[in-house]
């Protein structure tokens, strides 16, 4: 490990240890605090994480910094108190963007392993009020984004929490995220339970159970500008498709072997795109979406039976 140096940084100078990164240009990229240092911010002043702890935090996470010198990613020694634009909360992480304004909030940095779990550190998750463009929200998060001038644009959800939203198909239980576009409108959500929603192609059983609670800032139920739903995961429909000349389609949720590795077969929902002009369907992540224009085909959505049969609490393996 190299020996304890002093970089200098528009926010003074730094005292660090162990290697350095930079960007091509010799700018500093990346470096470890050798000491407590703090950062003045457009959140006020935070102090960088410079010490470890035996389970949650058993390393220094660095400092990164964007090309322009400014704060691009700070982990913080302790829980401190900020005032986000969606209101006050306890952070361990934050990031921002080049002009130095937050871009992502994080109350809890702890990092998994096999002597601290994701049941760990949930438990230290406390639930933190929030306003959101869908309403307020009171719940254990992961984490917030944010846009330069400060909308809200995500909220990602601790697994098992669920939250209120006002959506344009009416009030709706979310799970995983939710996601907006910067002038409010909900762009997207992941539901908590099938939820029945208007299509193109009639009523859909929204709900997704390969749905992954990573990031809520991509979810499986998408809506357009004007709240029309453009995009939806189902297990639960089944769509048939009358094309030219008398063809005809049946696009269904398949099965596949479960990731456990227990011999048995778990439900792949089906995923469904509307644009004006045509509808999109791919019935496996591996599968090319397969596209029918709007003008030669006629859709209609119908309930799959053969979903009844895989209980929608099963979930991931255990872990």
């Amino acid at each position: 490990m190299k020996a304890m140096e002093t970089v200098h940084t528009p926010y003074g100078p730094l005292a660090v240890h162990g290697p350095l990164e930079r960007y091509p240009d010799g700018t500093l990229r990346s470096c470890t605090p050798a000491g407590p240092a703090v950062f003045q911010t457009a959140l006020g002043p935070l102090p960088a994480q410079h010490s470890t702890d035996d389970l949650r935090r058993r390393t220094v996470q660095p400092v990164s910094f964007h090309p322009t010198g400014l704060l691009r990613a700070l982990p913080l020694e302790e829980p401190t108190l900020v005032q986000t634009p969606a209101g006050p909360m306890t952070v361990e992480l934050v990031t921002f963007h080049p002009d130095g304004s937050l871009s992502r909030a994080f109350p809890l940095n702890g990092k998994l392993s096999g002597l601290w779990s994701q049941e760990d550190e949930g438990r230290l998750a406390r639930p933190v009020d929030l306003r959101t463009p869908a309403g307020r929200v009171n719940a254990r998060i992961i984490g917030l984004r944010f846009n330069p001038a400060g909308a809200l644009l995500g909220l990602t959800l601790w697994p098992g929490e669920s939250v209120e939203v006002s959506t344009p198909v009416g009030p709706m239980a979310a799970r995983i995220g939710v996601s907006f576009r910067p002038d409010g409108s909900l762009r997207s959500l992941e539901p908590a339970c099938p939820q029945a929603v208007p299509t193109p192609v009639g009523e859909i059983k929204a709900y997704d159970l390969d749905a992954v609670g990573i990031s809520g800032d991509v979810n499986s139920l998408g809506f357009g500008p004007d709240g029309r739903v453009e995009r939806v995961s189902t297990n639960l429909t089944q769509v048939a498709a009358d094309g030219p000349g008398g063809e005809r389609r049946l696009f269904a949720p398949e099965f596949r072997e479960s990731l456990c590795g227990d011999g048995e077969r778990e439900p792949v929902p089906l995923r469904l795109e509307f644009g004006p002009d045509e509808v999109r369907i791919r019935t496996r992540a591996d599968a090319a979406w397969t596209a029918l224009p709007l003008a030669h085909w006629t859709l209609r959505s119908e309930p799959c039976l053969l979903q009844f049969a895989m209980p929608l609490g099963r979930m991931r393996c255990p872990g």
